[in-house]
């Protein structure tokens, strides 16, 4: 089941955050951004446990997809493909843009993106703290 984050999700979304990057917790006040109205948060829930989420800002024409996170153990299960429909459902008639930020090692995150009709548009040279370049990718809606 995908839905919109709920305060007793925090602590399950933070684990799984925190696996990927470190830095997780530190860098994201869910807390904070679940009364965010620009920031959205869903989970995949199966068997009482958050499986992955997707967050997201949205704007007014714009959304910039922040971290979409699987479980290692569930991944190449349709989890993210599942969320990322669910979102592309949910926003606004307005936004004409999607974009995001990924690795240009993560493969089969780009995968995914391209699958979803994202292109890259620009290399945002040592991007990441470890110095690696980040792909901007972009998927233009309307207009």
């Amino acid at each position: 089941m995908i839905r919109k984050l709920k305060i007793e999700d925090i602590e399950q979304v933070e684990e799984l955050g925190n696996r990927l990057s470190p830095n997780f917790s530190k860098t994201n006040n869910l807390k904070e951004m679940e009364n965010n109205k620009l920031i959205k948060i869903l989970v995949y829930e199966a068997e009482g446990s958050i499986k992955g989420f997707l967050m997201y800002t949205e704007l007014e024409e714009t959304v910039d997809i922040g971290d979409i996170i699987v479980k290692e153990e569930e991944r190449n299960k349709g989890i993210a493909s599942c969320l990322m429909d669910y979102m592309l459902s949910d926003i606004k008639e307005s936004v004409k843009l999607l974009t995001l930020e990924v690795r240009k090692s993560n493969t089969p995150a780009i995968q995914l993106y391209k699958k979803f009709g994202f292109e890259v548009v620009y290399i945002r040279k040592k991007y990441y703290l470890d110095g690696e370049d980040a792909y901007l990718m972009g998927r233009r809606l309307r207009g």
